[in-house]
């Protein structure tokens, strides 16, 4: 991030014609006023990131309208005849400094770099404060592992945050990938720069672009401002691209540009800004189906795919459940303000024999579900909220028979799946990995087809 834009308001040549000197190496885009009357038109048509302005000129109102256009508008107030006051009073109205002229090469460099840093401080902040509660609820997440095999992935992440290299994601909803994430970048050399998160399901396709990487104030119907994107707030950081998976095909080109180049242009912008960050990106599908569908482009996910990490479902690692039941029971009582709980020998094993379908974040709903009803200490397996009159089960593969249609095969599997859970269809969907709707919809068609079989018995339907 830059000090793009600068309005100098100053009718003395050699102050102007200095301070453009070191602004234009930090390739800013200046402007100059020499009256008090241009410099307030120019302030009403633009945002400037930074304006310095002699208190001569009226100054003060100049300060005032730049104040009431833009908060986060950098105003420096200049002048050849100071008092305490006249500081004191452009200080009160939100003046960032106060420069005594003639000011040296030295103290405009100074002031620069410290109106650079706040810049970035305050487009930081601005971004965190909207994450902040994502980011701590991701900090109560701790990795806590007791299968050989999330101790092995954990090993990994160790090593794999040392270095720059792209990450991608992959595992059912709710197995924790963002908390992996968070794990990279806080083991990494740039946890003290900014962890910035875009959620690509959340966002409506038409507004990612803007989210990814900014515009400028007047690009489309609704741009007021100007608007820092995602991968400019993340510099220097880790940007998290979540469900990756979900980005418009037409936006991926753009994004494989600036994946490959670390630059890009923000949207209704012409100059080009580089960026130095580290990319990890989730995905709770198959992208080799996503590719081979032709909804993501294969260049791309080499691009990200640089290191693998796969989280394995909660169900394949049931001696994680127990740690992460305890540790959610210990935090939840806590936050409800109830004495600490305890789960019975039979609750443990209820939490044990049930299938996770939503894994980590399934299991945490249901201790605070349970925390919550409850008012005794010890948790009995009835007092733990989740449905097991019939647990569910793995599927037993179904025989595949040569010369069956898969349409054939798709029906016999949904059908004896049915029998299998006693005409359970919620487990039944959950098994097969479909909505309760789509079942239903299977199973209307198929008794179509037997009620057209038995009124037209000559189509051998």
């Amino acid at each position: 991030m830059t000090i793009e834009k600068v309005l100098i308001v100053d009718e003395d040549a050699a102050s102007c014609n200095l301070l453009q000197e070191h602004l234009r190496k930090r390739k800013s885009e200046v402007f100059t006023a020499k009256t008090s009357a241009e410099a307030l038109e120019m302030v009403g048509q633009n945002l400037f990131d930074l304006i310095i302005c002699d208190l001569a000129m009226d100054g003060l109102d100049i300060l005032k309208a730049a104040k009431s256009q833009n908060t986060s508008t950098v105003v420096i107030i200049t002048t050849a005849y100071t008092t305490i006051q006249s500081a004191a009073l452009a200080m009160r109205h939100g003046a960032f400094n106060y420069l005594l002229k003639p000011f040296s090469s030295d103290t405009i460099e100074t002031m620069l770099g410290k109106v650079q840093d706040h810049i970035e401080l305050l487009e930081e902040n601005h971004y965190l404060r909207e994450e902040i509660s994502t980011r701590s609820e991701c900090k109560k997440h701790l990795l806590i592992a007791e299968s050989e095999m999330m101790k092995s992935i954990l090993s990994d992440v160790n090593k794999i945050a040392k270095s720059s290299s792209s990450v991608f994601i992959s595992g059912e909803s709710g197995t924790g990938k963002e908390v992996i994430a968070h794990a990279i970048h806080a083991q990494s050399h740039r946890n003290l720069r900014p962890f910035i998160k875009v959620n690509c399901a959340a966002i409506p396709g038409a507004l990612l672009e803007s989210e990814f990487f900014g515009h400028e104030k007047g690009a489309f119907t609704g741009a007021i401002n100007k608007k820092l994107g995602r991968f400019e707030l993340a510099d220097k950081g880790t940007l998290l691209l979540d469900e990756i998976s979900e980005i418009p095909l037409e936006l991926q080109s753009k994004l494989l540009r600036a994946v490959q180049e670390m630059e890009f242009e923000r949207v209704g912008g012409v100059r080009p800004i580089c960026v130095d960050i580290r990319l990890i990106s989730t995905s709770n599908r198959s992208m080799k189906e996503a590719i081979e569908q032709k909804l993501f482009r294969e260049d791309l996910y080499y691009r990200l795919n640089v290191v693998p990490i796969h989280l394995p479902p909660l169900r394949k690692r049931k001696e994680d459940i127990l740690p992460l039941a305890a540790f959610f029971l210990k935090r939840l009582c806590q936050e409800n303000q109830k004495p600490i709980k305890r789960l019975t020998q039979a609750a443990q094993q209820k939490l044990i024999d049930y299938h996770w379908p939503g894994n980590i974040r399934e299991l945490a709903n249901v201790i605070e579900r349970t925390v919550v009803m409850n008012t005794t200490d010890l948790i009995d397996a009835r007092q733990v909220y989740i449905d097991l009159s019939c647990p569910i089960k793995e599927v037993q593969a179904t025989p595949i028979q040569a010369g069956i249609t898969l349409a054939e095969m798709e029906k016999k599997l949904i059908l004896e799946t049915l029998a299998q859970e006693k005409n359970n269809r919620t487990k039944t969907a959950q098994i097969l990995g479909i909505s309760i709707r789509t079942l239903r919809n299977k199973l209307h068609l198929y008794q179509g087809l037997i009620e057209g079989a038995c009124l037209y018995p000559d189509r051998g339907i």
